[in-house]
Parts: structure tokens; sequence; C-alpha cells
């Protein structure tokens, strides 16, 4: 089977998901058990995986973000402007 006809794995059920993959690639490449295809083979999926994970990471800090600007907003509309934040913020 040539590496044109290997389809990617699916994508992640979750981070956590992910993660343990992640921790499985690393313990067999650990291993020195793996041979040349197979440690391309990881790598790469293992590569595809912490990018996937940083994505994530990424929309859930947007996300928060989201939360922390609509949280300020409610309370300048609510407070009338006379709250602030306080500075370690």
């Amino acid at each position: 089977m040539s590496a044109e006809d290997r389809q990617p794995p699916p994508e992640p059920a979750s981070y956590e998901a992910a993660s343990a993959r992640i921790e499985e690639i690393v313990r067999r490449l650990d291993s020195g058990e793996a041979g040349l295809r197979e440690t391309l083979d990881l790598v790469a999926e293992g590569r595809r995986l912490v990018e996937w994970c940083a994505g994530e990471l990424e929309a859930v800090g947007r996300g928060l973000e989201e939360l922390r600007l609509e949280e300020l907003v409610a309370r300048l509309e609510g407070g009338g402007g006379s709250e602030r934040a306080p500075s370690g913020e």
C-alpha cells in the first residue's frame, strides 16, 4: 500500500481522546520497537493530532475571551459604567 492509498485517521472525538492517542504514540516511539515506516506514520499522525489539539485550545481561548467581553458589556450596561474591572485583568 502506497502513501497515496492510505487514508488519514478520522478526526478525534474529543481533545481528551486526541491527547490519549498522542501519549500512545509517544510511548510507542519511545519503546524503540517501531520500524522506519511505522515511525514515519506515527510522527505524521502525532503532528496532525497536535495541530488539531492546538486548534481546539485556540477555539476555547476565543470562547473565554467572548465570555469575558459579554460579562464586561453586561456590567457596563447594568452598572451605568461606574464599576471597574479589577486592575489584574
